[in-house]
């Protein structure tokens, strides 16, 4: 894992032909917003010459010592806070100039009922976080993807979800409103209603009126699109194919909703893509393949129209060892 090798990677995915019809805007991070590829040419221009608009990811992650005072979660440690606002507006505006059109930030929230988590103080924080953002993000040209993410981890039932889901939504929008966000300009990239990794397990119609429930109770209409995270999925399930199927199950069920509900997938894109790469050069063609026939699934799932087992994914147990995959952009 080194710059060499994930500029190399990321140039030939973001330079594979025809990926423009599927997928939109790419998410970068910092080092990949000024990186070249071998040949000197910038990542940044790979990306526009085939048709995708640049972004970047601007928050700077949290500290695992959370917020003093908060239970500890399924993720082994407190709730946390996202930091990267000092100095955000400086960042914005480079990342603007450098070529940037759209910004993301993540913040995360831990879900154990037991333990009353999300407690009010970590939604008050994330969701105040994220508006401050967003606001940021406009004030320098770039549309906010504004990312409340609830995580998978723990035994929670979906139910479970679907309730603090909404209640942190409810809250994002509230905090949105109060900072004057301009919400034709701006889009959200929430988790999906999921039942816990280690809860009962929910079916993808359960899953999809659940998610699409939730929204229709928080989201505006004026809002334009709905990008879902994939998120995390149980060692034993294929996570690229489960995305594929939850997403166009809602768009299957529910074809008329006041905004487009589309995907802004990691792993759940490129886990067959890197595996097959493994960073040989002789493997290109097949691995810029698999990211194109995935991302055309996604692309079908958009319309509610993916074929379960259509697009050929590695399963759960093959190339379990790939890390890069997860954030490699």
């Amino acid at each position: 894992d080194v710059a060499e090798n994930r500029a190399e990677y990321r140039s030939m995915c973001f330079a594979t032909p025809g990926l423009s019809e599927h997928i939109g805007g790419v998410i970068l991070h910092w080092e990949t917003l000024f990186q070249r590829d071998a040949q000197g040419k910038a990542i940044v221009d790979i990306i526009k010459d085939n048709g995708m608009i640049p972004g970047i990811k601007v928050d700077k992650g949290y500290n695992k010592k959370g917020i003093w005072g908060t239970p500890v979660g399924p993720l082994g440690h407190p709730e946390v806070a996202t930091v990267g606002l000092d100095d955000l507006q400086q960042r914005c505006h480079q990342a603007y100039e450098q070529g940037a059109r759209f910004a993301k930030w993540r913040n995360v929230l831990q879900l154990d009922p037991a333990k009353h988590m999300p407690t009010e103080l970590a939604i008050a924080d994330c969701v105040h976080t994220l508006a401050r953002y967003a606001s940021i993000s406009q004030s320098e040209g770039l549309v906010p993807i504004v990312e409340p993410e609830i995580v998978p981890n723990g035994d929670h039932d979906i139910h479970y979800c679907a309730r603090m889901t909404e209640k942190v939504l409810a809250a994002q929008f509230k905090a949105l409103a109060d900072h004057h966000i301009y919400l034709e300009g701006a889009v959200l990239k929430p988790n999906m209603v999921k039942n816990g990794l280690g809860g009962p397990k929910a079916t993808a119609e359960t899953i999809a009126t659940l998610s699409v429930q939730t929204l229709l109770r928080t989201v505006p209409a004026s809002m334009p699109g709905i990008f879902f995270l994939s998120g995390e999925s149980a060692r034993n399930e294929d996570n690229e194919e489960e995305a594929t199927i939850n997403l166009s199950t809602m768009n299957k069920l529910f074809p008329k909703l006041p905004w487009h509900l589309s995907f802004s997938y990691g792993k759940a894109l490129q886990r067959t893509c890197i595996v097959t790469w493994l960073g040989k050069a002789e493997n290109k063609d097949a691995a810029q393949k698999a990211l194109k026939a995935r991302a055309n699934a996604n692309s079908d799932a958009c319309f509610g129209k993916y074929t379960p087992g259509s697009c050929k994914s590695l399963g759960p147990e093959e190339g379990a060892s790939s890390k890069v995959a997860s954030e490699p952009y």
